[in-house]
């Protein structure tokens, strides 16, 4: 039996674990990197070159989906909220915001992918939840045994708060696309 489904689950998977080395590799360069980019006014250029390209992923995305007008309301209503958050975020925290969603939306569609194609996966939305909640679990707790680096159950909380988020406005994009194109 083959590993994945079709070559765009094998994609999706590779994605998902790249963004999982990056969120890994953070434990380790994170600080010596704050270091470097000691300057606030670096933080925020690195910060929204992060968020262009983001933006950018999700442009790419919506041109190859060719949203129409009512859909792309609700792309800049989920838009909106999502830049009032970063807007009241600190650095680390925003940084979260972005990974995490990256990857629990990455999970979420390979596990989306693999169901299409015949495997029986009941809910892909909660396995896609609970698998990302878990990665930022074993983040923070890998923190606890880290030197400089500090355990934050907040930070679980908040991860799994972004992950929910992505996954609902995932599925709502998803539901809101269905019922309009009846």
């Amino acid at each position: 039996m083959a590993l994945f489904t079709s070559p765009r689950e094998k994609l999706l998977w590779i994605c998902t674990a790249l963004v999982m080395t990056v969120i890994f590799a953070t434990l380790f360069v994170a600080n010596p990197l704050v270091d470097f980019f000691k300057n606030q006014n670096t933080q925020a250029v690195m910060f929204l070159c992060g968020m262009f390209l983001t933006g950018l992923a999700i442009l790419i995305n919506a041109i190859k989906l060719r949203p129409g007008r009512a859909e792309l309301s609700v792309w800049i209503g989920i838009a909106a909220v999502n830049l009032m958050l970063l807007l009241r975020l600190g650095i680390p925290e925003r940084s979260h915001l972005i990974e995490y969603s990256i990857l629990a939306i990455f999970m979420y569609e390979a596990l989306r992918e693999r169901k299409r194609n015949g495997t029986n996966i009941r809910i892909p939305a909660l396995l896609a939840l609970l698998i990302s909640f878990s990665v930022g679990l074993l983040d923070e707790a890998l923190q606890y045994v880290l030197p400089n680096r500090v355990f934050d159950p907040i930070d679980i909380l908040f991860n799994g708060m972004v992950i929910a988020m992505a996954i609902g406005f995932t599925l709502c994009i998803s539901w809101f696309r269905k019922r309009s194109a009846k």
